[in-house]
């Protein structure tokens, strides 16, 4: 029976490391995850001291007991939203500029692209943290050469555009790169037809361009609001999620649930399994969507 099943399957002995692997580091700490998020545990704590209160940490985050839970959903949403169309319109110009295109430093230009992508957020964070000090910032600097006035970039009232102005300086190009393959890749045909027909720019962009790049759009975007819905290491580097709660994304609530306030790890626990359903939630409908416009 065994022999059987193994002749049918021939595959499974070479993925079975990876899957081991995914199964020791993917599912044992997400069911664990489960466990903890309905218990009172908290870091230090021995075993003696855990009880089980079921739902209790779910119910004190939607009966609004805790009032920073909502402000960090709201935040991470709105910066997903925000990052993402912004990165995907920037990115698109980007991509469709460098395939019209053709000049000696093109490639210098790719490898320019790629360096935000490559270097890790938190060194990006570090980086435009010393962009956008108030005193010695070269943004500010720059428009103080322009008669302006500086601001005070990582207070409360800028620091969420702050960070989101890092966000698109490091993951614009990421969706440039992206759409120069894939608009790289479209057949003339289409288009010489559509010219010879009395088509404008606007009409090719239209009825070619975007119904050709649908597939690749959709995935991109699907990329980018995972991305941005959980980021950690930017707003941590740059605000710690301040002033005040200004900037305290669910992942940074997560963290400062788990480790700055009394390691309270059962409800950061829950916290972190509401931002894996809100994520879980708009990928399965951005997916949803892109199927049935395949349809």
């Amino acid at each position: 029976m065994l022999k059987r099943y193994w002749k049918k399957k021939p595959y499974l002995p070479y993925i079975a490391p990876a899957m081991t692997i995914m199964t020791v580091l993917t599912i044992f700490p997400t069911v664990f995850l489960y466990l903890i998020s309905v218990t009172n545990y908290q870091l230090g704590w021995d075993l003696s001291r855990v009880r089980f209160v079921g739902l209790e940490n779910y119910i004190r985050l939607f009966s609004g007991n805790d009032p920073d839970f909502w402000n960090a959903v709201y935040i991470s949403l709105f910066f997903m939203v925000v990052t993402t169309a912004i990165e995907m319109v920037f990115g698109f110009m980007i991509g469709k500029l460098l395939c019209d295109s053709e000049f000696k430093l093109k490639p210098l230009v790719f490898a320019i692209l790629i360096i935000p992508i490559v270097m890790t957020p938190s060194i990006a964070g570090n980086i435009w943290k010393l962009m956008l000090n108030s005193e010695y910032g070269i943004i500010n600097h720059f428009l103080g050469l322009a008669g302006l006035g500086k601001v005070a970039w990582l207070d409360a009232d800028m620091a969420f555009t702050s960070v989101v102005l890092a966000d698109v300086w490091q993951w614009t190009p990421f969706v440039a790169l992206i759409s120069y393959a894939g608009l790289c890749s479209l057949p003339t045909d289409q288009y010489e037809a559509a010219r010879i027909d009395g088509g404008n720019a606007f009409q090719l962009f239209r009825y070619i361009t975007l119904p050709s790049l649908r597939p690749l759009i959709f995935l991109t975007v699907i990329f980018r609001t995972m991305d941005s819905l959980k980021i950690y290491d930017m707003p941590f580097v740059l605000t710690q999620g301040g002033p005040g709660n200004s900037t305290e994304f669910l992942s940074l609530h997560i963290y400062r649930l788990a480790n700055a306030q009394n390691g309270l790890i059962g409800r950061a626990a829950a916290n972190a399994i509401i931002l894996m359903v809100i994520s879980t939630l708009i990928s399965k409908t951005l997916i949803h969507y892109q199927r049935r416009e395949n349809t």
